[in-house]
């Protein structure tokens, strides 16, 4: 069986601790998020793509994340992921295969998670909302590949963000049908009882096709935003450098 957290964190979570012990939790936060910032100020504008760090690489669902991610790579943009294997993996090799950009927020765990070979850039984080963070704020679109726990938590995180205007109308595209539709139908039923809103089903693409997603993706990201390359220059003071395949 995994563990399921290191001892520090139950502490944590056993309520309130000393002024103290919070304090000090408080600033290793605020070292994850300086962290995550230096190390990703370079990399955008991403799309992330979520999935399941279970499938290997002869999986359709892989193979799949790993022709999508080359063809959104075509457009410009950098591949972003949470840095592991399975479609992790794929999404950010199908981005070096077409000569993209490729970062990862690697998440530090006892168990099944470690950067993939296929990253140009990664950041090794210890707090799950910290990653989620850092998943979300230099990213113009998102793609949810078949997942697990942490995939559709990754995915209702994005949605809701966009649903109360946290952040701008970015489009989340969900990919496979076979493995999604129930979700879907599901988050239908909501809208049945009042808990969403009509226009709150228009956020999310189902779809089986990358053309459909490209196309998506040009017309609600790139020229909804105006994205244009911009170069944005180091402050050696900062000890800053830029994207450069440097870990």
């Amino acid at each position: 069986m995994p563990q399921k957290g290191t001892q520090s964190e139950i502490k944590f979570l056993e309520g309130p601790q000393s002024r103290l012990e919070e304090f000090k939790f408080s600033l290793k936060v605020f070292r994850e998020f300086i962290r995550g910032f230096r190390a990703l100020h370079f990399s955008g504008p991403c799309v992330t793509i979520f999935g399941s760090a279970r499938f290997q690489e002869d999986h359709p669902y892989y193979i799949l994340t790993r022709k999508l991610s080359g063809e959104i790579a075509k457009l410009g943009f950098t591949i972003m992921t949470g840095g592991g294997p399975g479609i992790m993996e794929a999404a950010n090799r199908g981005a070096r295969d077409v000569g993209g950009k490729s970062v990862g927020c690697n998440i530090i765990l006892p168990f099944e998670q470690y950067p993939n070979a296929y990253l140009d850039k990664w950041v090794n984080i210890r707090y799950f909302f910290v990653r989620k963070t850092m998943l979300i704020k230099y990213s113009y679109a998102f793609i949810v590949m078949p997942g697990g726990f942490g995939t559709l938590d990754e995915f209702f995180e994005a949605l809701t963000l966009i649903q109360t205007g946290m952040i701008k109308e970015f489009p989340v595209v969900v990919f496979c049908k076979d493995f999604h539709q129930k979700l879907m139908d599901y988050i239908e039923s909501l809208l049945a009882a009042g808990t969403i809103s009509p226009v709150d089903l228009d956020l999310v693409l189902l779809t089986d096709s990358i053309e459909e997603a490209i196309d998506h993706l040009k017309s609600n990201s790139i020229d909804k935003f105006g994205l244009r390359y911009r170069e944005t220059r180091p402050l050696r003071w900062l000890f800053e450098r830029k994207f450069s395949g440097v870990k």
